[in-house]
């Protein structure tokens, strides 16, 4: 119910401010944004940030699926902040970001300082397969309206799949100081989890025991495989085909069946990024990630 009102409030507040500018009227929503992710981070037990295609829908449905079968609760729904919690208390409220707006409404755009204090997992993937799946995102599946408020291409722009990749506010630039400046503030945060997507590809079970160890809510080993199982990419496939998760929006819907390329789950790749492209554009690619990324991650030369 209040997630509803939100939304309709904030709709109520942009229809009523439609005599302002264009760019006012953005400012404007990622400052309403902004303001509801800051009264879900103030609540929270724990948050969960990450660059948008970095594999957070995996991630969450992996441990919807372990709370689920851990507290015996029914029901397909996917675990979005405290709806899992008020079913069994001893879930955990987790605020899951993309990290997009809270700095409109603080004003903290060159810290995490909102973050200090807080429980945080940070969900890394390599930027260069990030920047390739945001490509197929926001020409298959993102609405127009989230396009303009996030600084994206226009809708229906003819832009290639490369020149994306290299676009300033949206491909590996944004990706890369996004990266970059969370990881100038790791060490001021104390409770802090750096989680790589390919990690998680590589050895699943230990990285989501990992993941609920920190959160402080550990499972059996039944209950940890019996959620990487549920959450492996065939079956993620066919539960978005069979849009089980319709009750949690359109994150786990294909916008057309017929097109791989709509569905939210479609590669799960790491490193597909260079099937892509061809070996003059693939060096340039590196080139930026060499020159620009910090180290930390461990996508560089340079580790």
């Amino acid at each position: 119910m209040y997630n509803l009102w939100k939304i309709l409030s904030r709709q109520l507040t942009l229809k009523l401010a439609f005599f302002l500018p264009e760019a006012r009227k953005i400012a404007l929503e990622r400052y309403l944004r902004g303001k509801e992710e800051a009264r879900k981070l103030r609540l929270c037990d724990a948050v969960i940030v990450s660059y948008g295609k970095s594999g957070r829908t995996w991630l969450r449905v992996m441990l919807s699926r372990f709370y689920k079968t851990r507290h015996g609760l029914p029901g397909d729904q996917l675990i979005g902040f405290d709806n899992l919690h008020r079913k069994d208390p001893a879930i955990p409220k987790l605020f899951f970001t993309h990290d997009n707006y809270l700095k409109d409404y603080t004003g903290h755009r060159d810290s995490k300082q909102d973050y200090y204090g807080h429980k945080v997992v940070l969900l890394a993937r390599d930027p260069r397969d990030v920047a390739v799946s945001q490509f197929f995102q926001w020409k298959f599946r993102m609405r127009p309206a989230k396009k303009k408020l996030n600084q994206y291409p226009p809708h229906g722009a003819d832009i290639s799949l490369y020149d994306f990749v290299m676009h300033e506010t949206a491909g590996l630039p944004k990706i890369i100081d996004f990266l970059n400046l969370w990881a100038r503030e790791m060490p001021r945060i104390e409770e802090f989890l750096l989680v790589r997507y390919e990690d998680l590809r590589a050895d699943t079970p230990g990285q989501l025991r990992r993941l609920t160890e920190f959160l402080g809510t550990p499972g059996t080993e039944e209950q940890i495989r019996d959620a990487v199982d549920y959450a492996s990419v065939e079956n993620m496939r066919k539960l978005e085909q069979e849009k089980k998760f319709w009750l949690s929006g359109s994150r786990m819907v294909p916008k057309d069946k017929s097109n791989p390329n709509s569905y939210k789950v479609r590669r799960a790749k790491v490193g597909g990024w260079r099937d892509y492209f061809d070996d003059e554009q693939v060096a340039r690619i590196n080139e930026l990630v060499e020159s620009r990324l910090d180290p930390v991650y461990g996508y560089t030369e340079a580790r």
